[in-house]
């Protein structure tokens, strides 16, 4: 099994700004290996060695479970999956299960997001609503921009999801708009030092 570590940083010379922008970067045993979105059900895998490409698309669809159509640079397919079921969800009808919003990761998914179709968030139900696991940064565009909803796939999580939902709640963030647009700087030191807080109660 090789080792796997997904580039969080937008600069990095050894990976295209799109990629980069997109979170698809990878260095897998320290090579690094690309995953560019082409729409909302396919992508291309690109790296040196392709016997690896099946691991990293395990990875990454951990994050993007609706990709499932996986090309490499030549066009033929390296995998597919049963597409995931999507559904649409008013913006107002999702509760964050985090309190902040990335200046500079913002920046990135404005690259990127041009049309409802182009946001997709990974949710579990709440009531009558849902909560969203991954895609903040995009829902908090999404209502700068004046999307009313969302297109969303169903996921799953563990427990630790609560100590944030119900965090967000008292701290009055119900929708994505109550969000809080931070510095990268700030953010890294607040939502860092939040999440740092919540693991070590679990250790």
């Amino acid at each position: 099994m090789a080792s796997i570590k997904r580039i969080d940083s937008y600069s990095d010379n050894r990976f295209s700004d799109t990629v980069l922008n997109q979170h698809g970067a990878y260095l897998m045993d320290g090579e690094p290996y690309e995953i560019e979105i082409m729409d909302s059900f396919t992508a291309e895998i690109r790296g040196k060695d392709a016997n690896l490409f099946e691991e990293l698309i395990e990875e990454f669809r951990f994050h993007a479970p609706h990709i499932c159509t996986f090309f490499d640079k030549d066009g033929r397919v390296v995998a597919r999956y049963s597409p995931a079921q999507l559904f649409e969800i008013p913006i107002d009808n999702i509760q964050p299960s985090q309190f902040f919003v990335d200046e500079e990761k913002l920046r990135a998914v404005r690259t990127f997001v041009h049309g409802e179709e182009d946001i997709i968030v990974q949710v579990i139900p709440y009531g009558e609503r849902f909560i969203v696991l991954d895609g903040h940064t995009r829902l908090f565009l999404a209502t700068q921009i004046g999307f009313d909803k969302v297109k969303a796939v169903m996921s799953e999580t563990e427990d630790w999801v609560w100590q944030f939902v119900h965090e967000a709640e008292r701290r009055k963030i119900l929708c994505p708009k109550d969000m809080k647009l931070l510095p990268h700087e700030q953010y890294e030191i607040q939502w860092n030092r939040y999440c740092d807080e919540v693991f070590a109660k679990e250790e």
